[in-house]
């Protein structure tokens, strides 16, 4: 007894879209411009702030630099996701090979077949095991690559803040 009830109701709900009279509402909302991705929030004033998080990432070759650089997002070029994913990879090795040495944000230059990296480290460790780092990360990433890896590093005595937010 239950079919013929249902069988009705499914033949009938396509009439009820169709009827002119019934009426259709569109629901917006508000535009939210609250962008705040990559954005560092304002504190009390005790947050130390390098000086690639203290700009917002509108400021990107207005203030600040490309992090990445290399010849693969201009026009037509092939294989910008992949060098996307190569620097997330670089990136997370560099952090794992490095760490709580890292001071600021790691550079990434391209330049032909050659892949540099500069970044600034913290005087934590002994110059003999950072010799031996910097020689055990060209040599496997030079591997990985199949390219000449060559590391710019700078020491500095404590982690540098461009600001207190």
């Amino acid at each position: 007894m239950a079919a013929p009830t249902v069988a009705r109701a499914l033949r009938a709900a396509p009439r009820l879209c169709l009827l002119p009279d019934t009426p259709r509402h569109l629901h917006t909302t508000p535009a939210c411009l609250k962008t705040r991705a990559a954005r560092v929030r304002v504190g009390k004033g005790d947050k130390p702030v390098t000086y690639e998080r203290a700009h917002a990432p509108h400021h990107i070759a207005h203030r600040k630099g490309w992090l990445s650089l290399h010849t693969g997002n201009l026009f037509g070029e092939p294989g910008a996701a992949e060098r996307a994913v190569e620097d997330a990879f670089l990136r997370r090795f560099l952090y794992g090979t490095f760490p709580g040495l890292l001071a600021d944000e790691v550079v990434l230059k391209r330049r032909a077949n050659l892949l540099v990296i500069c970044a600034v480290l913290v005087r934590a460790l002994a110059p003999a095991r950072l010799y031996f780092l910097v020689g055990y990360t060209e040599t496997l990433l030079s591997h990985f690559y199949k390219c000449p890896v060559r590391l710019e590093l700078q020491t500095v005595p404590t982690k540098v803040a461009y600001k207190y937010l």
